[in-house]
């Protein structure tokens, strides 16, 4: 890790002299970008010898081992006037038609652009890429891995980019606790760079069975994201875990009828961390039936995702506490979850979980679709023996989940585990925000966050019963 910490390092200062790259969003998608030619190279050598009928959908020219490999090749004018007068036009004009590998291709150089000018600076950063060692099929994955979460990490630190990062522990502990079958196709509707699909993948490796190079596989993982960066990343990891089918489709899934998710379309397993707090695009929520009608993310996702699951389907989502409650629409849909479906528990994580990008608690959702709602069991997990609060130096960590994991077979009610009958969530006007009843109001000591939340709910609270006394004495 500290060497490839130390490449990304040195690419960085590279860039950073550069005119043309213009802050972090810029550089990474730069670095990566280039990560991805060198990587398909490499991908693209393994392809001819495992099958003698593979066609690659670059021209010769434009492959990384005959414009990039050589330390002494191109530079300076000539380098930049390659790339962005051949390399650019060409990919993102190449025809997806013949290969699986020519759509993937074209979907990554769509909307991906080369923002380096000085053509010295170029050839150092390629000559830094070379360094890194893809060719060994044992390490090749490890040593993406490396890259991704350094990259991740200056995500982090871009501020603005929080929303493509879901903390590794909480993905593993989904994916663990949904535990992903050989043959059942996952989706994550808004996939960032792909945490949920990769780990799926890692988890499915540990089967008996498994072969990332059958149909099944292949066919198994698929994810939708919008945004170019995240896209990226995602297809270049994905490639690296043996996915050679174009599993990532980029654009946004709200905007899809709501009414075309039935039959082959739905999947057996969602696993997501939708955004939320965000809005969408005005006309958005007219693909949704007019009970379901928001302008909120995260509202349409859960919406959608009740729709798209298979009968019998499972799934894992990260929802905000602000989704939790509310009436009008947040509660029509919660009645749509606990009508279709099972959702048999909620893990509310503690806060700080998803510093530094935000304070807001956020809660997992796990539920199965088919049979509807007849309890819930909550889980408040604390915090760590030792730790106040998670953040960027001190993340939340896989072992952290360990009490969880152990409780979740044969549950039972203890100080931070307790159920909660579907006749007590109808009561409540289908609000699921409810808090640890093993912890009396005067123990816990809440944030001004927690505060303003609360007072909401009150005041909501207030007007549902204030508007059932008017219709008791009209």
């Amino acid at each position: 890790m500290s060497n490839i910490t130390t490449i990304v390092k040195s690419i960085r200062n590279i860039m950073r002299k550069d005119e043309g790259v213009d802050g972090d969003a810029q550089r990474i998608s730069q670095m990566v970008w280039m990560l991805f030619m060198k990587i398909f190279a490499d991908k693209e050598e393994e392809w001819k010898e495992s099958r003698k009928t593979y066609k690659s959908p670059l021209p010769e020219k434009l492959k990384w081992q005959n414009w990039a490999a050589d330390e002494n090749g191109l530079t300076g004018d000539e380098l930049i006037i390659f790339i962005n007068d051949e390399l650019f036009p060409i990919l993102k004009t190449i025809e997806p038609t013949d290969t699986d590998q020519s759509v993937i291709v074209k979907s990554v150089f769509n909307d991906t652009y080369n923002y380096m000018k000085k053509g010295t600076l170029f050839r150092q950063v390629i000559n830094e890429i070379n360094k890194i060692d893809f060719s060994n099929n044992n390490l090749e994955r490890h040593v993406f891995n490396d890259i991704y979460e350094s990259i991740l990490k200056e995500l982090q630190s871009a501020g603005s980019s929080g929303e493509y990062y879901t903390p590794r522990a909480v993905t593993q502990f989904m994916v663990d606790v949904i535990d992903p079958q050989i043959g059942e196709t996952v989706l994550d509707p808004a996939c960032g760079t792909g945490g949920f699909l990769t780990c799926t993948l890692d988890n499915l490796s540990k089967k008996d069975g498994f072969d990332q190079n059958s149909l099944v596989v292949q066919h198994s993982i698929r994810g939708i994201e919008k945004k170019p960066l995240p896209h990226l990343l995602c297809t270049t990891n994905l490639i690296l875990h043996g996915i050679e089918k174009p599993a990532i489709t980029k654009g946004n899934l709200l905007t899809i009828p709501y009414k075309n998710w039935k039959g082959k379309n739905q999947v057996n397993l969602v696993l997501s961390n939708p955004p939320f707090g965000g809005q969408e695009e005005d006309d958005t929520e007219k693909n949704f039936p007019e009970e379901f009608r928001t302008k909120e993310t995260a509202e349409l996702f859960l919406a959608l995702i009740i729709k798209i699951l298979k009968k019998n389907g499972r799934a894992s989502v990260v929802l905000p506490d602000s989704s939790l409650f509310g009436e009008g629409v947040k509660a029509r849909i919660k009645q749509e979850l606990l009508e279709k479906c099972n959702l048999h528990t909620i893990v509310r994580l503690p806060k700080g979980v998803f510093n530094p990008y935000t304070g807001i608690n956020t809660n997992l959702l796990f539920f199965d679709k088919g049979k509807p709602t007849k309890e819930i069991w909550y889980y408040e997990m604390p915090y760590p023996k030792g730790i106040k609060n998670f953040s960027r130096s001190r993340p939340i960590d896989i072992k952290h989940f360990d009490d969880i994991k152990k409780w979740w077979k044969g549950r039972k009610e203890n100080q931070f585990a307790w159920k909660v009958s579907i006749d007590e969530i109808k009561e409540r006007n289908f609000n699921l925000d409810i808090k640890n009843t093993h912890v009396s109001i005067a123990e816990k000591v809440f944030t001004t966050e927690e505060l303003l939340v609360k007072m909401d709910t009150s005041f909501q609270k207030s007007a549902t019963l204030l508007s059932k006394i008017k219709k008791a004495l009209i």
